[in-house]
């Protein structure tokens, strides 16, 4: 499976997503600049978390202006799959792919910590190795990660099935004092309706290997590879 890991002009989980997939997956990948338009010989595209061009204006809100954004909307569109991480989700959701917007965290503080995900959906390109109800261990690292959709756009995420991950205790409780930066019921991941593209604001690159903490990173990039496996085999 060949994986691409977007670079604009202020990422710096890259090189984080870069090694998860050619050293824990042993697949092949290769950067894509900002500028690049050909995605044709990718199966997978990765918009890794960074300050893309410094989080001016709002986070995401230049990167999506970059040729690469309209490759990627046509990408996802027949049906690949995209994982947007941290800012990456923010771009996603400035570009339209994804619904919503992230805004600042509700403390107005940056929030660097390990948190607890429910796995809301399993049926998703990216949970199948996971359980439903199962809480899974991944760190967030955000000043911007406060979900935020209006009521009917709510509404329609819950009956489709689009949230994946929902911050919560370690026991699986999703209330308030568990929602690490007030985002809407708590939500830290989503899908499109197609459910080929995830947005999630917590880093799951950075728990794939045990002397990082932790490997429930690996249960999301190895979804995306078992996917793959099975559509290829039909």
């Amino acid at each position: 499976m060949k994986f691409g890991v977007v670079v604009f002009p202020g990422t710096w989980s890259d090189v984080d997503c870069f090694n998860i997939v050619k050293d824990c997956l042993e697949q092949d990948v290769d950067y894509i600049w900002h500028n690049d338009t050909d995605l044709s010989k990718f199966d997978c595209i990765i918009l890794p978390g960074g300050f893309s061009y410094g989080d001016y204006l709002r986070c995401g809100a230049i990167a999506k202006f970059s040729p690469v954004m309209e490759s990627i909307k046509e990408f996802s569109e027949k049906g690949k799959p995209v994982i947007g991480i941290c800012n990456g989700f923010q771009i996603l959701c400035e570009s339209g792919i994804l619904p919503g917007v992230l805004i600042r965290n509700r403390d107005l503080k940056f929030r660097c910590e390990m948190t607890n995900l429910l796995v809301q959906n399993t049926n998703a390109f990216f949970t199948n190795r996971c359980d439903l109800g199962e809480v899974i261990q991944v760190p967030i690292s955000h000043g911007e990660g406060n979900y935020f959709v209006d009521n009917d756009t709510l509404t329609q995420l819950e009956t489709n099935n689009q949230i994946l991950f929902s911050y919560s205790s370690s026991t699986g409780d999703v209330s308030e004092i568990n929602n690490p930066n007030g985002s809407v019921m708590n939500i830290a991941g989503i899908v499109n309706q197609k459910g080929n593209v995830l947005g999630m604001m917590p880093h799951p690159e950075r728990v794939c290997d045990p002397i990082l903490g932790g490997i429930d990173g690996l249960k999301i990039f190895g979804s995306i590879l078992d996917n793959f496996s099975d559509s290829v085999s039909i």
